[in-house]
């Protein structure tokens, strides 16, 4: 399996990323457990989750996601094997969020003992935060690299404005560089990417890892009509890419499905693995069924059927 460089780190991982929000959420711990097992046993090494998972959920606070990978990792082992990702800034509650050093060194205690790890692979910053000076964040992301409790940084959810500064900022000031971007990107949301992140992520060489690779489920083709919203929790959500665009994308997916004898899914997550800088695809999966899918598209080439797709979501 090809492994891919997350930027100019020495960090490479497999072309498939296992996004954990749904772990305590959609997932019991029993399933997450089995889930996981099943991805690293495939080969697979790459897994991203967030402090705030699954904090939206009833009853939850945050750190459901994280402590449950921290359960598996205790009774699993083979932490050198993995590539760790996870995130903070987000609201926590009780004023708890953003990207100021004080708040960092707290919540990056808080996942290293919810994970049960003594380091982050990948700490990404989840939302800007325009209230504190970029130096400021980058300089506490220096201190946690040096004292060996996170190796790399990303970011996520940044405006290409505000990327670019950062990226200038770490260049002019010796301070670690965001490695990784983690965008909202698959084949229906496109252009805000592709606009300027893109060239943006290809000239500073600039890893992509985009979160909703299956558009929240709508690229798996269960969701055809408002007749199919009840069909998961994120059914509620569909509304928006039921449009003609919407169908004109499903049905190019259908077509390409059709002649590889694939899934819809898998045609999509292939599709977005193929893009120009992109290292790993995020998506996440409920089921064993739905897992093998997803390791299904990571052995599929769309070669010249890609153009076909590209001009259905135009």
């Amino acid at each position: 399996m090809t492994r891919r460089q997350l930027g100019k780190s020495g960090i490479f991982v497999t072309p498939l990323c296992f996004g954990g929000n749904v772990f305590g959420w959609t997932v019991d711990e029993a399933t997450s457990f089995a889930l996981l097992d099943r991805f690293v046993e495939a080969g697979f090494d790459f897994i991203d989750t967030a402090d705030v998972y699954s904090r939206w959920a009833p009853g939850h606070v945050g750190g459901e996601s994280e402590a449950i990978i921290g359960r598996w990792l205790k009774v699993r082992g083979g932490r050198d094997r993995l590539v760790i990702a996870t995130k903070v800034g987000s609201e926590m509650g009780e004023g708890k969020k953003g990207l100021s050093r004080s708040y960092i060194r707290s919540a990056v205690e808080a996942s290293l003992k919810r994970l049960q790890t003594d380091y982050i692979d990948l700490y990404q910053s989840h939302r800007d935060d325009e209230t504190v000076a970029m130096e400021e964040t980058l300089g506490v992301y220096q201190e946690l690299i040096d004292e060996g409790k996170i190796r790399i940084i990303g970011a996520s959810n940044f405006k290409p404005e505000r990327l670019k500064q950062a990226l200038d900022l770490s260049a002019s000031q010796g301070l670690p560089r965001y490695e990784t971007l983690q965008p909202l990107y698959n084949l229906y949301d496109r252009e805000t990417f592709e606009a300027a992140l893109m060239p943006l992520c290809e000239a500073e060489q600039v890893s992509v890892i985009p979160y909703y690779a299956l558009a929240a489920g709508f690229l798996t083709g269960k969701y055809r009509s408002e007749a199919d919203f009840s069909k998961s929790a994120r059914g509620g959500g569909m509304g928006k890419y039921l449009n003609e665009r919407g169908h004109r994308i499903l049905g190019a997916l259908d077509t390409v499905a059709s002649a590889f004898g694939a899934t819809p899914a898998e045609v999509a997550v292939a599709w977005l693995a193929g893009r120009p800088t992109i290292a790993a695809p995020i998506a996440s999966a409920t089921s064993i069924a739905q897992l093998e899918s997803l390791i299904a598209s990571t052995w599929l080439d769309l070669d010249d059927k890609a153009a076909e797709l590209d001009a259905a979501s135009a």
